[in-house]
């Protein structure tokens, strides 16, 4: 299996509190971190624990944490091919409770851009790409790859592109991932939308329409910080592989459990010998 993802970073730092803090209050984190995250850096790290190795075409902001992140994603084995740009690297804070995370951003995403110059040619030869961010050119990139999913947080680059997606996913309980018939043309061949605890649904344009139950959590609940996009990175090589939706999403929905019982995004995510 050969496999990337074509999105974003965001430097992250966690606080685990009892409850998000209310309006002029004080709280005191039990414990805090930080490390490189965002979309596209927690499929691309699900996707190697998957696929053995993995491929982030990403850019970063050109500051020491814009460095940071990339050096620290290269430590977690994935194959780095991103390029810093002027603009300062996106952050972000992240207050984690039991079962829930809450973030605040700062900053615009980055992603990478067509016109960089990055080996878009190994994308000849890839077996699926999980596309977060990225400009029109770059999603015509990533449309190099036999399988092609994305989220649609990239919605109008990816309607400017007019490129086949073989599937969209989102949270159905996201307003920022909202998408409609004839958002996209052409129609995205599998859409598929996650709801938490109660497992999720998936369609296709020609209506045929189905649903999957939770996967089975491995450990206690910690938080849910990357459990969106692990359970894409999941999808994503599921369908890589050849398996039909059901089986890669039955994949999808394991990735995200495990995601659940670990601190932050990367300690609990599955492994395919798990």
């Amino acid at each position: 299996m050969r496999v990337a993802v074509v999105g974003h970073v965001e430097w992250c730092e966690f606080a685990e509190v009892p409850q998000v803090p209310r309006a002029g209050e004080i709280l005191h984190a039990a414990a805090t971190f930080e490390e490189p995250a965002g979309g596209g850096a927690v499929a691309a790290v699900q996707l190697r624990k998957l696929a053995g190795e993995a491929t982030l075409f990403t850019a970063f902001g050109d500051d020491e944490t814009g460095h940071r992140s990339d050096a620290e994603l290269r430590e977690h084995g994935v194959r780095v091919e991103g390029r810093f740009h002027p603009e300062p690297q996106r952050r972000a804070f992240v207050h984690l409770t039991e079962g829930e995370r809450t973030i605040t951003v700062l900053g615009p995403r980055l992603g990478p851009r067509g016109a960089d110059e990055l080996p878009w040619e190994l994308l000849d030869d890839a077996d699926a790409v999980y596309l977060t961010a990225g400009d029109v050119e770059a999603v015509r990139q990533a449309r190099r790859a036999r399988i092609l999913v994305a989220t649609p947080r990239g919605l109008e680059a990816l309607a400017d592109a007019h490129v086949e997606l073989d599937a969209l996913v989102m949270s159905g309980r996201d307003a920022g991932e909202r998408y409609r018939p004839g958002d996209l043309d052409p129609s995205p061949r599998l859409v598929v939308r996650t709801l938490g605890a109660a497992g999720g649904e998936w369609e296709t344009p020609d209506g045929e329409r189905g649903r999957w139950g939770p996967a089975p959590l491995p450990g206690p609940v910690r938080d849910a910080y990357g459990c969106g996009d692990s359970f894409a990175a999941g999808l994503t090589y599921g369908l890589g592989a050849g398996w039909n939706a059901d089986t890669a999403l039955e994949l999808a929905a394991r990735c995200g459990a495990a995601c659940l019982t670990g601190r932050g995004p990367y300690e609990a995510q599955l492994r395919l010998t798990d």
